[in-house]
């Protein structure tokens, strides 16, 4: 990647030389300085997007050094960090960031995610809080329903969980965290709803698919609720349902899940037929 690069700005440049006869020397630096930085800004986008996390941290890292006054540069190895699931890392460079004089509530709310996934929950809600309120963002949102779940406070958590769903066209990550924290929280039929409609956005989020089985196991449901899934999916979701079933003290409807399970999944289904193994030990001795 490096070298198309490279060999993309001597094309440019090339170009550019060929033309002094008709400009000034100041003029074609000019210009070669216009190329380079859109070539650049092409790059920091790869990095930002398909390249490797760490191979992007230190591409970052390396130009933010070379041009510490780069806000960009900054915001572009502090997600980077997030990326490479180096949390603690990115809340000091976004901690840096929000130094910055250029600094936007953005880069706060970008802060308090990285503080977040670092475990300071404290911070994190201290950041969030003295943002204006007048930013309003599906990001914004999502992390003060975050808090709220965690301080127990359902009533906020419910209107945040509202309100960044509503200011995003892909709700079906936040309407699933949405249905867990009802999930938690003992509303099963609520939280039955919520996955349901994660489902109708992303059919292919397994995560809120499991859920909604957790959910529906917890009502003593124990048939698979219609929505679109692999073969392979169904298999993992009898699954569940049977240890749902099963810590419930439904233990023949988990083992009869169990089997169902194991004869559905296209492959060998180890932790099903494990599973199955303790549970019918279990009843022998």
């Amino acid at each position: 990647m490096r070298h198309i690069v490279v060999a993309a700005l001597s094309v440019s440049a090339a170009a550019l030389l060929s033309a002094c006869g008709q400009t000034g020397d100041a003029d074609v630096e000019r210009a070669i300085k216009d190329v380079n930085v859109i070539d650049e800004s092409n790059l920091n986008d790869i990095m930002l997007t398909v390249a490797d996390p760490n191979e992007a941290v230190d591409h970052f890292r390396r130009t933010a050094a070379a041009d510490p006054s780069r806000i960009d540069l900054q915001r572009g190895l502090g997600k980077s960090l997030i990326r490479a699931k180096r949390p603690a890392e990115a809340a000091q460079v976004w901690t840096e960031v929000v130094a910055h004089p250029e600094a936007t509530p953005a880069d706060a709310v970008a802060l308090a995610d990285a503080l977040i996934r670092a475990g300071d929950w404290d911070t994190a809600e201290q950041r969030l809080n003295a943002i204006p309120p007048t930013h309003e963002t599906y990001r914004r949102y999502r992390l003060e329903a975050m808090i709220a779940d965690k301080n127990q406070a359902w009533d906020k958590a419910d209107h945040f969980y509202e309100t960044a769903a509503s200011l995003t066209t892909t709700p079906a990550g936040v309407l699933n965290n949405w249905g867990y924290s009802k999930l938690v929280r003992g509303d099963y039929g609520a939280a039955e709803r919520l996955f349901t409609e994660a489902i109708t956005h992303d059919r292919d989020l397994f995560t809120a698919k499991n859920n909604l089985v957790l959910a529906r196991g917890a009502q003593r449901k124990y048939d698979l609720p219609v929505v679109p899934m692999t073969q392979t999916e169904q298999a993992q979701l009898l699954h569940s349902m049977a240890l749902s079933a099963i810590k419930q003290g439904d233990v023949a409807i988990g083992k009869g899940l169990l089997r169902e399970a194991i004869d559905t999944h296209p492959q060998h289904f180890e932790a099903a037929a494990r599973a199955l193994r303790a549970l019918e030990a279990n009843v022998t001795n």
